[in-house]
Parts: structure tokens; sequence; C-alpha cells
């Protein structure tokens, strides 16, 4: 028996304060020598990089001058980027996308894992949720294809109109209807992904609770309000701190192929702003001012997210 610093009795084989931290690193050291090479890639990807943001503060010439070299502007990059007009139509249609994409796309992996969960059997679950998935490893010039040639001006939905003598139509270049074909896209590709998360949520409650329900004399509609939407809260509070906080990203890659069919004033976000001024036009403090914006806004923006999930009771990202 051996005594801890203020004098306490402690059971053998628990480290004393002084020296504890050399005995675990000695204790732990092959799970740290696993997680080495992933933590040099973290470093070297997201935070090296970070010395970069330096650009936005600067008149930055990459071929002559490079990053030391360049003059400091202070806050010009920040006042020319405010004072761009397509900067904000980019910003408001950003965040139009966003609240479009959480009302619409955002409940419909629950409500399809719900759907799923109360199919008995396995086989035929597995089937639906395997070809739920299986968008999810289409790339987004395949998907945007595929809604080309279903809902296109010459597409099968078109041709079938005009064939029985009705006026065809093209949404996919209809400026109107552009969120709301884009958050189709988002759904049918990664509804999928979603449910996954949701059915390994549900998979984790446990059974009693649904059999002490039924016994109680409640009914299927409300096991499921009372039993398993408080099972998913958990999940749903993470994984919508996660999307607020993601907010300003809605796709650039899907974005970017249909800008030309809509035009940027329907279609210009964020992060297509950003890659057009930075590297089209060749504007890298103007560009890179505005992603440290879209850094800083996402940060605030999980911050106030986490802090209203942990006022709701729940865990949120993270817990002081």
């Amino acid at each position: 028996m051996t005594l801890d610093i203020r004098g306490r009795a402690k059971p053998r084989g628990v480290p004393s304060a002084r020296g504890g931290w050399w005995q675990r690193l000695r204790r732990d050291r092959a799970l740290l020598l696993m997680t080495a090479p992933a933590v040099g890639l973290l470093l070297l990807f997201t935070y090296v990089p970070l010395i970069w943001t330096t650009v936005a503060f600067k008149d930055y010439d990459p071929f002559t001058q490079g990053l030391w070299s360049s003059p400091w502007v202070g806050l010009d990059n920040f006042t020319l980027l405010f004072e761009d007009s397509r900067f904000w139509d980019a910003f408001a249609n950003t965040l139009s996308i966003t609240f479009i994409q959480l009302v619409l796309f955002f409940p419909v992996p629950i409500a399809l894992a719900l759907l799923l969960n109360s199919v008995l059997s396995d086989r035929v679950r597995g089937l639906v949720q395997s070809i739920l998935y299986l968008p999810h490893f289409f790339s987004w010039v395949l998907v945007i294809t595929i809604f080309q040639q279903m809902l296109g001006g010459a597409g099968l939905l078109a041709q079938q109109l005009r064939a029985h003598g009705h006026e065809g139509f093209d949404l996919m270049t209809d400026p109107a209807v552009f969120k709301f074909l884009i958050t189709a896209q988002l759904v049918w590709k990664d509804a999928g992904w979603g449910v996954i998360v949701f059915l390994a949520a549900l998979s984790a409650v446990n059974q009693d609770l649904y059999e002490a329900a039924a016994v109680d004399g409640a009914n299927r509609w409300r096991r499921m309000w009372h039993v398993t939407l408080p099972a998913l809260r958990p999940v749903v509070a993470l994984l919508l701190v996660l999307r607020v906080g993601d907010s300003l990203t809605v796709g650039f890659e899907q974005i970017l192929l249909q800008r030309d069919a809509v035009g940027p004033g329907a279609s210009e976000v964020f992060d297509t702003y950003v890659w057009w001024v930075g590297i089209a036009n060749t504007d890298y403090g103007i560009a890179a001012a505005g992603g440290l914006i879209k850094g800083v806004f996402s940060l605030v923006l999980v911050l106030i997210a986490n802090k209203v999930a942990h006022v709701l009771g729940e865990q949120g990202v993270y817990r002081k």
C-alpha cells in the first residue's frame, strides 16, 4: 500500500501523480504509434496550411514575391470583398440553400430509418437499405447526368409530355427551381448514408422498452413517439450541430457543374464565389479573406448550436 500526494492510501498499481504522464506514455505507446500517421496527416494537410490564411492580409503574388515577401495591406482585401455585390448575392444564396436543405433534406433519413426499422423481414430491410445507399457512391457528374436525362429539355419526362400533345419543360435550366432541384439531387444521393447512421442508433435501443410500452397499451405510433424518437434525439442533435456548422458549404462540385445552366445569379454560393475570384481571376487575397470569413462564421455557428444543444439537455459535439 502506497500513499498519494495528499497522504491518502492508494491501491497498488495506480500510478502516482508525479511521473504519471511518463508511465501512461509507456503504457499507451502502441496506441500512440498507431495514431501518429493520422495525426501527422492532420497536421500536414489541416494545420500547416493555416499559415496561408495570412494571404487575406497581403497583396499576395505567388509568382514573384511569394508568401513571405508579399506586402501587407491590412484589411484592404476585406473592404474590397464587402464592397462586391456578388459576394452578398452568393452569401444570400448560400443561406437560402442551407435553409431549404435543412428543412427538406435533414428529416428524410430520419423518416426512412423509422420506416426501415418497422420492417420485420431482415432480407427486405437489407435490400431496401442497399438500394438507398447505392447512389452515395455515384459522382456528382453521374448524378447530374441522370437528372438531366430525366428532367432536362430533351429528357424522358419532357419527351413523354410532347408525345401526348403537352408542352415540355426543362427544369435543369430554370433558375426559379434551382435551389429545390439541387436539394432533390442531394436527397437522392446521400439520404441512404444518413439512414445507416440513424439505423445504427436505433439498433442500440433496448427492446425491453418496446415490450413494456406494448404491455402498457401503447400502439405503434405511441411507441415510436415515446421510445424511438427519444432514442434518436442525441444523434439528431449531434448531426444538426454539425450541419449548422457546415452551413456555408452546400456542395461546391454539384453547383459548379450546373452554374452555367442557370446563371450565377441563382447558383452562385460562397464556395463557387471564392473559387472564381481566387482561381479564375487570381485575386488570391480577396479569396483568402472570403475563406477566412467562412471559417470564423462556421466556428461561431458550431459554438452557438452546441450551446443550444446543451440547454436542451443534449451532449452536442463536445461538453466541458
